[in-house]
């Protein structure tokens, strides 16, 4: 990993706590990246951050820290059950997991509780935990909502909120689930707040200055939309080429962790069996996994057991997935914004890696508003078409028999009518 992208400001510089110091020294971390030095000396104060900062480069490490020293310079409430005094709510199950696994490791040294809310799974195990009492409470606003109704927790006592790519929130339709948490919290100026997000857009300024104590901006070459390491190229094949092409591609790359965008979540199913069917192993995460499913992909996929993950824009953003040497625009996104999050899921803290697009005859007309986007062309690869692999074809599914909904739930074949 190269070191140029960080900042000359020291971890050891900053008045941490020495149990936060010794989370840092655990963590490996030396140098602050640019938005950890920007940020972190404001939320030390005890003023609101408003943070902007490519994907990779180390927000979530930034609210933790501060977090974790405004929880130390104050005693906690001693008035019964120990209630979450600090609050972090992100748009993804997965974004959730990594916020908790981050927090483990920089508070290892504080005894801080740290509880997860999050819907898919382990439902009664969640609650559990957090009727046991946590400090930090982390997770996506459904599951937190009906714990909240349900009285599994309190609120009144939160002395820190943060709210992880917001942008994102409004993507999925969680702004009102938001406000309405949000409303439960004690009044903003009795409390840190910080969040962060890909871009500051209006709506999501509009949030803050609602819902905070006059937040500072922290922008991070807002200019630079796309990392500078990360190298990128478009091909423009056929449709028919389109499968043919990355199953080559993804050949030549050999012992890779490669990460592939489509669009749809029936496309991410058939690129999936593709590339089963001709020797890749590979597997599609989307919404419709279920969560244990999910994590244990993820895992997987980190740990190097999986060399391929397939996914639509909901593993686009959020995913923290160290040492991703390719990305894989297979569909060209629609959205430009998209764009720039799924590259991003390669060069993270400061490495470098590859973003190899698809300009195909679908999704091509993208191509003009991602390239404005960005601020410059995108170099064109060019292919040989005589050289494409021949592909097997994945096995149909067995079409499954029509049956009949019973009213316990439970299914039957048809009767045939008598007569």
């Amino acid at each position: 990993m190269t070191q140029n992208h960080l900042s000359d400001l020291r971890f050891d510089a900053l008045a941490l706590h020495p149990d936060v110091q010794a989370g840092v020294r655990d963590a490996g971390f030396e140098y602050c990246t640019p938005i950890q030095a920007t940020a972190l000396p404001i939320a030390l104060e005890g003023r609101d951050v408003a943070g902007q900062a490519q994907t990779g480069t180390g927000k979530t490490a930034a609210f933790l820290l501060a977090t974790y020293q405004k929880l130390l310079s104050a005693a906690p409430s001693n008035d019964g059950k120990r209630q979450p005094r600090a609050f972090m709510l992100a748009p993804t199950r997965e974004l959730a997991v990594q916020i908790a696994k981050d927090a483990e490791t920089l508070g290892r040294h504080t005894g801080f509780g740290i509880g997860l809310a999050f819907g898919g799974t382990d439902y009664e195990k969640q609650r559990r935990q957090l009727e046991a009492g946590v400090d930090l409470l982390i997770g996506t606003p459904g599951r937190i909502i009906d714990y909240y109704k349900q009285g599994v927790f309190k609120l009144n006592e939160v002395e820190v909120a943060v709210l992880d790519e917001a942008d994102r929130m409004f993507d999925l339709g969680f702004i009102k689930d938001i406000r309405y948490l949000l409303r439960r919290l004690p009044a903003p100026e009795k409390r840190l707040n910080m969040l962060f997000s890909a871009t500051l857009s209006h709506r999501v300024m509009e949030l803050a200055y609602e819902h905070m104590n006059e937040p500072e901006l922290v922008r991070i070459e807002p200019d630079k939309v796309t990392a500078d390491r990360v190298r990128q190229a478009i091909f423009f094949p056929s449709n028919e080429d389109k499968m043919p092409l990355l199953v080559g591609l993804i050949r030549e790359m050999g012992q890779a962790r490669i990460m592939v965008f489509v669009n749809m979540k029936r496309e991410a199913d058939r690129v999936q069996a593709y590339l089963q069917a001709n020797g890749i192993d590979a597997s599609a995460i989307s919404g419709d996994v279920p969560q244990k499913k999910r994590l244990r992909m993820l895992m997987q996929f980190q740990s190097g057991e999986l060399p391929v993950l397939i996914g639509t824009d909901v593993a686009s953003r959020g995913l923290h997935i160290p040492d991703v040497q390719y990305v894989i625009n297979y569909d060209l996104p629609q959205d430009a914004e998209d764009y720039v999050h799924r590259i991003g899921r390669t060069a993270r803290a400061g490495a470098a890696g590859d973003a190899i697009s698809f300009g195909c005859e679908t999704y091509a007309i993208s191509l003009p508003d991602i390239e404005d986007y960005i601020g410059h062309k995108i170099p064109v690869a060019n292919y040989d078409h005589s050289l494409l692999p021949e592909l097997v074809k994945p096995k149909a599914r067995p079409r499954r028999k029509p049956q009949q909904r019973r009213g316990d739930g439970e299914r039957r074949p048809r009767r045939r009518s008598r007569g």
